[in-house]
Formats: C-alpha cells, structure tokens, sequence
C-alpha cells in the first residue's frame, strides 16, 4: 500500500538550506526564486532550525509595496537574523519513516513541511504537498 511506501519515495533528497548566519534577505530571496515556502536552516549538515514564507511576512508585511526589494532586504537584515526568525529544533522524520509516518505528523502539528534526518544530519524535506500529490496517484 502507498502508505508504506519510504518516505524517501516522495522526499525532496536536496532541500535548500542555510546557516543561521546568513542573512534573512537569502532566505526571502530563495524563497522567491525556487518557489518553496519553508527553508531548513543547519549548523554543519546538522537540523536545527527552519523559517517558512509566513515566518517572513510576518516580520515584513507592513513593509511590502512600500518600498523596493533591496530597501526591504536591508530593512530585513538590519532588525532580524536567521536564528531570530526560525522555529528552532522542528519536527522532523528519520529518513527510514514512511508515507504514514510522515502525514501523522503533518495531520498532528501546524505546519506544512517535515524535514527528513539521517541521525541528525538533514536528507531531504517532505512537505504536505508533496503528500497530496502522492496520495493523489492513481
């Protein structure tokens, strides 16, 4: 059944992340250019952190449409750091979980993507799109 399936069937296995050193304006402008909405954050290869797109408009809504992109970045890096901003120590799935696994978890908590970890070195996300479209699969 699908629902067996190893969650490494349906993972992305090269997440984009950064380090909580770098700027915000690389998370925004990931964000923006790769079309995903959650950006793990590590130390080494090691998970600890990760800022989702509504992390970022909630510090910089209000800013939007006031001024340009590179004011805003500025703007971003001079009040907020990436270690400021992200949900320290997420929820995440060994990569030996399966589909199940992963949409307990996704149904159980409030949020929408699921890092996958080797130990805790990141492998790979999961998100609850990448679910749906599994699931979806006829």
């Amino acid at each position: 059944m699908k629902k067996n399936e190893p969650i490494s069937k349906i993972m992305s296995s090269t997440p984009i992340s950064v380090h909580e050193g770098d700027p915000v304006s690389k998370v925004k402008q990931i964000i923006e250019e790769q079309g995903i909405h959650h950006v793990p954050v590590v130390s080494g290869e090691r998970l600890i952190g990760i800022i989702s797109w509504s992390d970022l408009l909630r510090v910089s809504f209000g800013e939007y449409g006031n001024q340009d992109g590179r004011q805003l970045d500025t703007l971003l890096d001079h009040t907020y750091t990436v270690a400021g901003l992200m949900s320290a120590n997420p929820v995440s799935i060994p990569v030996g979980g399966t589909v199940r696994d992963a949409a307990r978890v996704l149904a159980e908590g409030n949020f929408h993507a699921l890092p996958v970890c080797d130990g805790d070195k990141l492998v790979g996300i999961v998100t609850s799109t990448d679910l749906i479209k599994f699931l979806a699969e006829l």
